[in-house]
């Protein structure tokens, strides 16, 4: 995974998800950044927030995206500047 923030300029995390639990009303999403400092991350989800990640995935190009089995065995190429 990489991260970008306008908080960091152009410097460009790459981080690992770690792990997700619920907590009361909330999924807790741990990340841990690797490069180029090592950070734990977290961040809730809420239900509506998980309702609006699926509605913005059903989209064409984004089902043919997760679609697309040849992507699941490579290695993924950098998105440029994202």
């Amino acid at each position: 995974m990489l991260m970008r923030s306008t908080g960091l300029g152009t410097t460009e995390l790459v981080a690992v998800i770690n792990n997700c639990k619920p907590m009361k009303d909330h999924l807790i999403l741990y990340v841990d950044s690797v490069e180029p400092v090592k950070w734990k991350i977290r961040c809730t989800l809420t239900l509506k927030d998980v309702r609006k990640l699926i509605v913005v995935c059903m989209k064409l190009s984004i089902l043919g995206f997760f679609l697309n089995i040849f992507r699941w065995f490579r290695e993924p190429k950098h998105p440029g500047d994202f």
